[in-house]
């Protein structure tokens, strides 16, 4: 049976909103900006305060807060937004918007100034903590994005241990998915890149039987990489990704059994080739005695027909060059 992931309060559709034009939105605000500091001045001027405060409000509370909604977004880009907690919408067509300025954007994948400065080996002063701030963008990426996992050591369906690397080629197609479905929907996504390149590396074998007649990592690569897309999209459909390409990139035998496996592979080898030897040797000689025969260049008793292929066999199938030795007596 299938098994399926079940998440309370998933959520499945996307909300695609538009915002005000943002340009129209800062010019008026720069109006309204200009203006109240007009009427502040001549409130002052006046002695009026009931002008004193609605400009005072206006120009140092309102209008600053609604600078906060001016939002651009860039081509395959997009920002969720978020009011009070609850899902508001997402802002994807490209351009200067505005919109709620008590919405916020969410990025899950977006890492704080003190982490990133922690992982490059930045120094961190005294107090930072209480004033990092987010360095990554809360935007989120419609592009087309490559994960290219470690390699990993897995035992294939004969018990082989293998080492194995993939590309994988994957988009966002569903943004509200992708942020509130999952935790981080990267990292969702390399554990469950690795956990379906295990499931189906166990599957196969690494190389063909001597019969032939089956896939394998190695001559049916094709295949594998179709059903590990077909797998991982499985996975990956609740964070709302499109797998565009699986590819393997990396495959060899682990290096405790490289060496035993490679004399393996040299021993086929060698047997295949002296049998193709043998086949081609064995019509030459025949070709030869025909052509004697039916020329009547010479006549071969079973003895002399013995010796020459003999003497024939030697020479096509040695892994030397012949050294001619002349006979000047009779061959008996």
């Amino acid at each position: 049976m299938e098994e399926r992931i079940n998440i309370t309060n998933r959520i499945e559709e996307e909300k695609i909103i538009g915002g005000i034009n943002g340009l129209v939105a800062l010019i008026v605000f720069a109006l309204l900006n200009i203006a109240s500091v007009i009427g502040f001045v001549l409130g002052c001027i006046s002695i009026s305060p009931a002008a004193i405060i609605v400009t005072a409000i206006l120009g140092f509370l309102v209008l600053p807060v609604c600078y906060a909604g001016l939002k651009i977004i860039h081509p395959n880009e997009a920002l969720v937004l978020t009011l009070f907690g609850k899902y508001y919408g997402t802002l994807q067509k490209a351009g200067f918007f505005w919109v709620n300025p008590f919405c916020g954007g969410i990025n899950p994948t977006a890492k704080p100034a003190l982490q990133v400065k922690i992982a490059t080996g930045i120094p961190v002063a005294e107090g930072a903590a209480s004033e990092e701030k987010a360095t990554a963008s809360k935007k989120i990426s419609l592009k087309a994005m490559t994960l290219k996992n470690d390699k990993q050591k897995v035992n294939d369906v004969l018990g082989n241990p293998i080492e194995i690397g993939v590309n994988v080629v994957w988009q966002i197609t569903n943004t509200a998915k992708a942020v509130f479905n999952v935790d981080n929907f990267k990292e969702y996504l390399s554990v469950q890149c690795d956990s379906a390149l295990r499931d189906i590396v166990r599957s196969y074998p690494y190389d063909v039987s001597e019969q032939g007649d089956e896939k394998s990592l190695r001559g049916s690569s094709k295949e594998v990489a179709l059903v590990l897309k077909e797998e991982l999209q499985k996975k990956a459909d609740i964070a709302g990704i499109q797998i565009l390409e699986a590819r393997i990139t990396h495959l060899a035998y682990a290096p405790e059994i490289a060496a035993a496996m490679l004399q393996r592979q040299q021993a086929v080898a060698i047997i295949e080739a002296r049998q193709k030897i043998v086949e081609g040797a064995v019509g030459m000689v025949e070709m030869a005695l025909n052509r004697l025969n039916d020329n009547q260049v010479v006549t071969f008793d079973d003895d002399r027909k013995a010796a020459m292929v003999s003497n024939l066999l030697v020479v096509l199938c040695g892994n030397k060059d012949a050294q001619p030795i002349v006979n000047s007596g009779s061959i008996y």
